[in-house]
């Protein structure tokens, strides 16, 4: 058994306690009790102890829509013009460095942003994946370096008609055998989604392919929505229908169904998304870097909607993404008032809530019987902290990098720091290497 004890405990959740002195019992891969440190060791003397020195002890973060495979793009100097738009974004980079990638620069580039997650204390990811000309395999890939990191995972193949039906095919194949194989052999550290690029990329022919596909393995997809104008502009003229409704056509919709961005919705689509109980996830900084507008997330949360908070790749902190998504939806509204209930809200309830969905369980609360995903931040907060008020602590007192310790699913990751059985400077070293080869291809 594990005791993290001796800190500020805040359990979030249904109980949303805060506990000074507070301390979490765990074995194996739940948690078993919380309660006063003091008390627990009495009873439990022989449990490893993990001293958190008055600092918060608070469940780990989890992260809804992310992108391992875009690690390679970080500091990559563009040949290209600056884009203009979110086409130019698409062609110009993503497009161009997700064909290059191999599945060996697949799996180092999942390796250091995993990492990243543990040292940021994100316990949990749900994983977009494009790898147009290394796709088979491409998926078990990252789930391998994702146990081997120890970090909670899904993963998707983002199937798209852009190089061709061979491709696209391939994708779809890939996606089925991912998702056929979690259901064979039952991980909760592992899981599998039906992935699809965008409206603008897809067909109705690959639409209806994937559907099939998905239906006949009770998958939901994790799809993105309406991110730049172009996406709506490109099904209005092609197909004669705002994306959602094209989606909701193809019963691409529905309660295990990922939404990302939903940034160019109207009224009409915050209904059905509504009414199929289908999953939205908002990134943003990603909005904002890409300049593709904001997502009406006050809208959808007030009619109903579920809606989670992601980082599309942009950072793997989400303490950072919160505090943008905060500021951004106050600065869009002209109204400060906004947005102290619903980022907590997407991170600490809806968050864990697809998460669970997705991997069965309980997330985001220390309560007993959820996993054992754990975070020791270093924040001794400079006034009271209460089940009232921890949000603005959080907004204005925390970030990621204050992670002292990170324990996922029972397993300590990082311990004061360090991480545990993970040689970064070797992974680093070589994750350094196979970029500058994949620049020099580009």
């Amino acid at each position: 058994m594990l005791l993290i004890g001796n800190g500020m405990l805040l359990t979030l959740g249904k109980s949303n306690q805060v506990l000074p002195k507070g301390g979490v019992l765990i074995k194996d891969s739940k948690i078993i009790e919380i309660g006063l440190t003091q008390d627990l060791q009495t009873r439990f003397p022989d449990a490893e102890f993990i001293d958190a020195h008055g600092k918060l002890i608070m469940p780990g973060m989890i992260n809804t829509h992310m992108h391992l495979y875009s690690t390679f793009a970080r500091g990559m100097d563009s040949k290209s013009k600056p884009p203009k738009s979110f086409g130019d974004i698409l062609e110009g980079l993503w497009w161009k460095l997700d064909k290059l990638l191999s599945l060996k620069d697949v799996y180092y580039s999942a390796l250091t942003p995993l990492i990243e997650c543990i040292k940021t204390g994100t316990t949990t990811l749900i994983d977009h994946h494009a790898s147009p000309m290394a796709i088979t395999g491409s998926l078990s890939t990252l789930a391998k370096a994702a146990k081997e990191m120890g970090v909670r995972a899904a993963f998707c193949y983002e199937v798209s008609d852009r190089d061709g039906d061979k491709v696209a095919q391939e994708g779809i194949q890939e996606n089925v055998n991912f998702i056929a194989a979690c259901q064979a052999n039952p991980d909760p550290m592992v899981a599998g989604m039906f992935g699809l690029h965008a409206s603008l990329t897809l067909s109705d022919q690959t639409l209806a392919a994937c559907s099939e596909a998905a239906k006949s393995l009770g998958a939901g997809f994790h799809v993105h929505v309406a991110e730049g104008v172009e996406d709506l502009e490109d099904s209005l003229a092609k197909y004669g229908l705002r994306v959602v409704e094209r989606l909701n056509k193809f019963d691409i919709l529905g309660p295990k169904t990922i939404a990302v961005h939903c940034v160019h919705i109207d009224d009409h689509e915050i209904d059905l998304l509504k009414a199929s109980h289908t999953q939205v996830v908002h990134n943003p900084e990603s909005n904002m870097g890409n300049a593709v507008g904001v997502t009406p997330v006050l809208k959808m949360l007030s009619r109903g909607v579920k809606v989670g908070l992601g980082t599309d790749g942009y950072t793997c902190d989400m303490f950072e993404s919160a505090k943008v998504a905060n500021v951004l939806h106050k600065h869009a509204a002209a109204d400060p008032s906004v947005a102290w209930g619903e980022v907590p809200q997407m991170l600490y309830t809806n968050n864990p809530q697809i998460a669970s969905d997705l991997f069965g369980g309980s997330f985001g609360e220390l309560v007993e019987g959820a996993w054992a995903d754990v975070i020791i931040v270093d924040y001794l907060p400079p006034t009271p902290i209460t089940s009232n008020n921890w949000s603005g602590h959080f907004l204005f007192g925390l970030a990621g990098r204050a992670v002292e310790t990170t324990v996922i699913n029972g397993r300590v990751c990082m311990l004061d720091r360090k991480l545990i059985n993970i040689d970064e400077a070797a992974i680093g070293a070589r994750s350094r290497e196979l970029a500058q080869e994949l620049w020099n291809r580009i």
